[in-house]
């Protein structure tokens, strides 16, 4: 772990958790023997037999650490930045695999650190063509003894939506709640009156301010262009409101009301699942080809596995999908000339 702060601290307790052998430091010196003293390490310090290396440093940090510890040899290595295009670019390494867990807390440093932070959690990575697939494949599993499902997406992509359903909202509440500060210096009950809806709104807002200038300055282009939209949409409110259109407003509330309610669902059970078997030619970027497909496709790949043909020249790509989409992610893969297969999933012998 290079960064033994909230992220960086859970990270560690779930994969000591889960049996890893975890070294890690720091900037601050005693913030890494903390979380050794929280059980978040075993170790203070880099180990050059690491298989993987978290970097969970400020943004603006990532790159210049991701970078080191591949000239070092700590294994492969990924992060956990909330902007990813830049991030990529500067790190042109097959071992490099991007991430973006998205999960956080109101909680700060390792001393909020849980071993249950990404539970259910989506944890985004951004392969690209140049990303091993073996790199990536591997990462991927590990990342799902945290607990999170994994969704692959282009890092600028990637930057576009976060821009939408991260860093406005943030941004959103941080200026909601800002408001409600002001008025409360003239209207001493208004705080007071702050109900589970407000509360829920501007939970976000309680977050450290100290790492969103970095990430503002990195995907500042996607940002603006959603705070526009979000100016527009309420400008667009306002009008609604002002001219007492209650048909305007009753369509609004209720298309929001539908959209929330049909949020996608998690995953429940394995009796869902099939394997998808697709045969690709071994070479980069087919990975990021295939996956990046079922994100588009709304598919959720519950696992991935690669089997390398023994000429070098071919491979299968194993993937475990729901049943309900395996068709969906099927017809995308014959579309872009793969020949994938669908098979059950055999029950455990008992």
């Amino acid at each position: 772990m290079v960064g033994t702060g909230l992220v960086g601290g859970s990270i560690g307790m779930r994969l000591r958790q889960a049996g890893w052998h975890v070294t890690g430091r720091d900037l601050d010196d005693d913030r890494a023997k903390r979380a050794l003293e929280l059980g978040a390490l075993d170790a203070v310090g880099d180990d050059r037999t690491a298989t993987v290396t978290f970097i969970a440093t400020p943004v603006r940090t990532i790159a210049d650490e991701a970078r080191r510890a591949l000239a070092a040899g700590l294994g492969l290595v990924t992060d956990v930045g909330s902007v990813k295009a830049s991030i990529v670019e500067a790190v042109a390494d097959p071992r490099f695999v991007g991430g973006h867990p998205m999960a956080g807390s109101e909680q700060e440093g390792i001393e909020g650190a849980s071993a249950d932070l990404f539970e259910g959690a989506t944890w985004v990575l951004t392969p690209t063509a140049g990303t091993d697939a073996d790199a990536y494949a591997q990462v991927r599993q590990i990342i799902g003894t945290l607990g999170a499902e994994v969704v692959a997406l282009p890092p600028d992509r990637h930057d576009v939506l976060v821009a939408i359903v991260s860093h406005v909202p943030h941004l959103t509440a941080a200026t909601l709640m800002r408001l409600a500060d002001v008025r409360s210096e003239e209207h001493r009950a208004l705080l007071r009156l702050a109900a589970g809806g407000f509360r829920d709104m501007t939970r976000i807002a309680a977050g450290h301010p100290g790492i969103w200038p970095d990430i503002c300055g990195d995907n500042r282009v996607a940002i603006v262009d959603v705070l526009d939209e979000l100016t527009a949409a309420l400008g667009r409110m306002r009008e609604i409101v002002a001219g007492d259109d209650r048909t305007g407003l009753l369509d609004a509330l209720e298309r929001a009301r539908a959209a929330r309610v049909n949020l996608p669902p998690r995953l429940r059970t394995a009796e869902d699942l099939r394997e998808l078997r697709v045969p690709v030619p071994d070479r980069p970027g087919v990975l990021a080809d295939v996956t990046t497909l079922a994100t588009d496709l709304d598919v959720n790949i519950v696992d991935l596995e690669i089997a390398h043909s023994t000429e070098g020249e071919r491979g299968v790509l194993i993937l475990l999908v729901e049943a309900s989409a395996v068709e969906v992610l099927r017809g995308g893969l014959v579309a872009r000339g793969y020949r994938p297969s669908v098979h059950p999933i055999e029950p455990p012998v008992r």
